[in-house]
């Protein structure tokens, strides 16, 4: 299987792929309104911003409407997830029991998260004895 690097993303970054995940395609301006007015980064910030995502070919220009470039994102918010939690589970050296125990000492983990990820575990495990 061919492992497509997706690029890595900063906090502002994932905030403005969350706007066209969340909207769709958008304009730089409605990209920074859709930030809450307290913390709304500059116009010029976002901007710059959404040209480096689309260098890192995170997100691409679709069409033009007058003098504003509509961009949409070209990653999944799936595949930003996957990274971000790669990242996480390389930085415990590839375990991932100190996280699931946190994550059940925290409340965060539901016993329905805990029988979906035994689901999938044995459907997983199913495939890699018998595959197609």
């Amino acid at each position: 299987m061919t492992q497509i690097l997706l690029p890595k993303l900063t906090k502002l970054e994932l905030q403005i792929m969350e706007a066209l995940w969340t909207r769709g395609a958008c304009s730089v301006r409605e990209i920074q309104e859709s930030f809450p007015e307290k913390k709304r980064p500059a116009y010029t910030t976002i901007q710059t911003t959404v040209y480096r995502l689309e260098v890192k070919k995170a997100l691409r220009r679709t069409r033009k409407i007058a003098t504003a470039l509509i961009f949409e994102a070209a990653i999944s918010r799936e595949a930003a997830q996957r990274r971000l939690i790669d990242e996480l589970i390389g930085l415990f050296g590839g375990r991932s029991r100190p996280i699931m125990a946190h994550l059940v000492d925290s409340g965060t983990l539901s016993l329905d998260d805990i029988r979906e990820a035994e689901q999938s575990l044995l459907k997983l495990a199913g495939e890699r004895e018998n595959p197609k």
